[in-house]
This record gives structure tokens, C-alpha cells and sequence, in this order.
């Protein structure tokens, strides 16, 4: 493991000697790359110090010990602090996803179970906007299309970066990446007069941000087709042509967005979307594991493709994919996500730990 430190420690050297010459800077593209993984490096950096500091304290508390018996305690909590650091250090060699540092592009979409499901895709939308201030990010909604009794048909949000509030320096995307798939949910739907539990479902997609220097695209790729928003019942529509819908001709990919009054600015929220796909898209074909990630997200919401339920009746949660299950439901819609989102980060770490260890054996 420190063979693999040492040549971390040399990386950020080399990468702090790159930063420090002013002609990297003539490249903005380069030098976010370069900063983005002296950052990256800098956690490991901190963390074999704290740890080479402890072994240190450690050593001269056990030589203190040999003479004084009363510095045995003190050197038994050093040998359990420099053994949490390496565990630390440990888990800092994990290979990283490259998304991990980005803002996500959340989409919410209902799917089988009509205005049910439109309605649990408006509390599942809540839910993540509530973790997203519980954890002090930005939102901002890029597009939506509401149902008639005031559900959500699709909405796709982003969620910015690390605010003042959060709990730690963790990203949107790597708190959410997991969040991808079909949600079912049953419950007694407003719409039931006779109080039978129904099941329906709603889809949710994490999309990594991309930005310009990620993904670059040329506009004879591009089919832009203006055309006027629309709203239920009439509502919220607008005289001009000011919805826009963006066909990426190369992949066929279709991004709509109508939620601005400006043309130009749901052109520009397009564009967004649309980057953050194919930046998925991209990184698909060049890394198995995200593919495999991917696959995992919404395929079709179809029910029977469930990664979590929210069970009303009984206030529970349960999540499919590593055996979690909670009877806080209605905490969990309050925003109160850490429980099942810190479980399937656990399983996540386990696996790959898992894997470091085997390719090491």
C-alpha cells in the first residue's frame, strides 16, 4: 500500500510544480484537469500526514511506555488513531469514479400508474429538493411538465456544488449516484374512492454536469426546432415560440426544454441536458464500471425493474439492491436520505475494497 503512496506523493509534487508555471494557465483546459487531480491528490497528501504523524507519536509514546507505565494508554489510543488514519489512507487508494467531483442533473419521471404516478414523482422530487438544502446545495430547475392534478410528468434538476451547510465535502453526484432506477411506490392514490392499496412507479436518472471543456459540440450536429410551451389545462401557455427542442444528430438523442419564458434561455438548458448525456453516453464506452453503473439507472419504468419502495401503509422504505430497510418513510420524505443513501455507499466501498484486495492477491 505505501509503494502505492509514495507514488501518489510524487504525482502531486510533479502536478504542484505544473500549477506553479504560469504557461499551463495559457490552457484553461489543461490546467482545470491538472488542478482537478492536485485536488484529488491533495486528500491523500493530508492523510499520510496525519497518519506519518501518528506513527510518530505513536513510537515515542511506546518508548515513553518502556520507562513509565502510565504513558501505556496514551500509546493504546495512538495505536487505534494510526490505525483508523491507515484504514483511511487505505480506502483513499480506491480507485475513483472521474465523475465524483461534479454536479448532478437530476430527471423524475412518472411512469405505469397514470396520475399516481405523476403524484409520487412530485414527492420524490421534494424529497431529494429537501436533502439538497439539508445539505446546502444550490437547485435549479431546468425543465418541468406537470400533470393535471398538480404531479410531476418530468422535471430535470440541477443540484450545485458544496454549500456552506453540508456535512461534509462530498458532491451531489457522489451522494446520488446511486439514486438511479425505478422507485415503487404503494400507497391508497387520492384518485382510489374505495381505499385499495395501489403500486406505481416513478424513474429517476443521475446525470453527472458536464461542462464546455467536457463535452464539445459542434452545431452541425445539432437540429434546433422551436415551438410553444404548453401547460395543463391551458396553463402556462405561451404566445411565441419560445420552447425549444434539440435533436443531437449523431446519437439521436432528443433534449426539450420549455420552462424559461426565453428562447434563448431553455436553448441554453438544453444544451445543458444534453452534454451531461452524452458525457454519460461517452464514459459508457470507455469504462466497463460505469456501464455496469448505468445499467443499473432506468431502463423502462416498469415495475417490475424497482431498486427501492416506499411503502405507506407500513412507513417503510426498503432498497432492494443491498437489503436496506427502515420504517421512517415519512422522515425519508422529509429529505432524511443519509440512512439509505450511506447504505448503499457502504456496499459500494465494500466491493471495491474487495476487488483492490483480490487484484493485490
Amino acid at each position: 500500500m505505501f509503494e502505492a503512496v509514495e507514488t501518489l506523493l510524487a504525482e502531486h509534487a510533479e502536478l504542484e510544480r505544473r500549477l506553479a508555471d504560469p504557461a499551463i494557465h495559457a490552457d484553461q483546459a489543461t490546467a482545470r484537469r491538472v488542478g482537478r487531480r492536485y485536488a484529488e491528490l491533495q486528500r491523500v497528501v493530508a492523510a499520510h500526514g496525519a497518519w506519518h504523524k501518528a506513527s510518530e507519536d505513536l513510537t515515542a509514546a511506546r518508548e515513553l511506555a518502556d520507562e513509565d507505565p502510565a504513558f501505556a494508554e496514551e500509546a493504546e489510543r495512538l495505536a487505534e488513531e494510526q490505525a483508523q488514519l491507515e484504514e483511511r489512507l487505505r480506502l483513499l487508494l480506491l480507485p475513483r469514479d472521474p465523475n465524483e467531483d461534479k454536479n448532478v442533473l437530476l430527471e423524475v419521471k412518472a411512469g405505469e400508474g397514470g396520475e399516481e404516478s405523476a403524484l409520487f414523482a412530485g414527492d420524490l422530487l421534494r424529497m431529494y429538493l429537501r436533502y439538497a438544502e439539508r445539505r446546502g446545495w444550490k437547485t435549479e430547475t431546468l425543465d418541468v411538465a406537470e400533470s393535471d392534478l398538480g404531479g410531476i410528468k418530468s422535471v430535470t434538476v440541477a443540484l450545485k456544488g458544496k454549500g456552506a451547510a453540508a456535512e461534509s465535502d462530498e458532491t451531489p453526484y457522489a451522494r446520488l449516484k446511486f439514486e438511479g432506477g425505478v422507485h415503487r411506490v404503494q400507497r391508497v392514490p387520492v384518485t382510489e374512492s374505495q381505499g385499495r392499496i395501489h403500486t406505481s412507479a416513478a424513474g429517476v436518472l443521475v446525470l453527472p454536469e458536464a461542462e464546455d471543456v467536457d463535452v464539445e459540440l459542434e452545431e452541425k450536429d445539432l437540429r434546433i426546432d422551436v415551438f410553444r410551451s404548453s401547460g395543463p389545462g391551458g396553463q402556462s401557455v405561451n404566445t411565441t415560440d419560445s420552447a425549444v427542442r434539440i435533436t443531437h444528430l449523431p446519437t439521436g438523442i432528443v433534449v426539450s426544454c420549455q420552462n424559461e419564458k426565453s428562447q434563448l434561455q431553455n436553448k441554453e438548458q438544453a444544451l445543458r441536458i444534453l452534454r451531461s448525456r452524452l458525457l454519460a453516453i461517452a464514459q459508457e464506452q470507455a469504462d466497463k464500471e460505469v456501464a455496469a453503473a448505468r445499467r443499473s439507472q432506468v431502463r423502462t419504468v416498469d415495475r417490475s425493474e424497482r431498486v427501492r419502495t416506499y411503502n405507506f401503509p407500513q412507513n417503510r422504505i426498503t432498497d432492494h439492491r443491498v437489503g436496506y430497510t427502515a420504517y421512517n418513510l415519512d422522515q425519508v420524505l422529509d429529505g432524511e436520505l443519509d440512512g439509505v443513501i450511506g447504505a448503499l455507499l457502504d456496499a459500494d466501498q465494500r466491493e471495491r475494497l474487495a476487488a483492490l484486495e483480490n487484484s493485490a492477491g
